[in-house]
């Protein structure tokens, strides 16, 4: 059954989510405009490559009638609906159009909530791409110095079950992984416990496009925005000019105060993606994730 939303409840919810995101976006934007850098939540939008104009644009999700919204049937993945001047976002074009990353996002999805969280790391991915490397990819120096930091490493099992942050990893930190990760084989390693795997969910809401509603798509970027404190209070660097407090993973008590976080952002992954799945495909249309 299509529901439908009167054009006076739809542009109250698009008005409610433009004000939301201004608020998510808008020190960014005035750090942006001074051409200020900052190492915690740049990250959010110079990685992902995302513009806060794009989450400012609301959407209602897929098959949710737009009414009198003729406006809109000019954007991209939506289609006329049942009533004259509606629009509809249609899962189905998206599917026809871009069948390999719908199948893609599909897969990543499900697989990672498959899976039980393994919560091990303690955040050493960071450390990894700084060991005994004379450069780092941040311009910041390290907490402990590099010699501290690299016995850190060579203290320590290297857990990372992440692509995207394996491939940053130093050419001497590569064999201490665990585990060698590819792009090919990255469904078969995502975790629900993956720091990255729960700010991905940001990625996968914004490529999915009118086909998820707007305030999830805000829920997911809240998300990968507070993953990232946590990623970087746990990296190695000495962020305490930006106002960062480390959680030193290299002592017992800042493990524990890190899996404690992180199984708290995996509670909230596990919900986001049952629901991003819920307002994309419908408990209607599940579809079996290949090999």
């Amino acid at each position: 059954m299509t529901v439908s939303l009167p054009r006076h409840d739809w542009l109250e919810r698009e008005h409610a989510h433009l004000l939301r995101a201004d608020a998510l976006t808008s020190a960014h934007r005035e750090r942006a405009s001074r051409r200020e850098k900052h190492p915690v939540w740049d990250f959010l939008f110079t990685y992902y490559n995302y513009k806060p104009a794009q989450l400012q644009r609301w959407h209602p999700g897929a098959g949710v009638q737009l009414e009198d919204a003729a406006e809109r049937l000019n954007w991209r993945w939506y289609s006329p609906g049942a009533d004259a001047d509606s629009a509809i976002p249609d899962a189905s074009m998206f599917a026809n159009e871009k069948s390999e990353l719908a199948a893609l996002i599909e897969r990543m999805l499900r697989r990672t909530a498959s899976r039980p969280g393994q919560f091990g790391c303690f955040g050493l991915h960071e450390w990894a791409m700084v060991y005994r490397a004379d450069e780092h990819r941040h311009p910041v120096p390290l907490r402990l110095g590099q010699a501290a930091t690299d016995a850190v490493v060579e203290n320590h099992d290297l857990r990372c079950t992440h692509f995207d942050a394996f491939r940053f990893f130093t050419p001497q930190a590569v064999p201490r992984n665990r585990t060698e990760l590819t792009r090919d084989d990255q469904p078969l390693f995502e975790q629900p416990g993956c720091l990255h795997a729960g700010m991905d969910l940001y990625k996968w809401a914004l490529k999915l496009g009118p086909l998820i509603p707007g305030e999830l798509l805000l829920d997911a970027f809240e998300l990968a925005r507070d993953i990232r404190l946590l990623d970087m209070q746990a990296a190695p660097y000495d962020l305490s000019a930006w106002d960062v407090v480390p959680v030193p993973i290299e002592t017992a008590e800042g493990k524990a105060e890190y899996v404690r976080q992180q199984r708290g952002f995996a509670e909230r992954g596990t919900r986001l993606r049952a629901e991003l799945l819920q307002a994309w495909l419908g408990f209607d249309h599940p579809v079996a994730v290949s090999a």
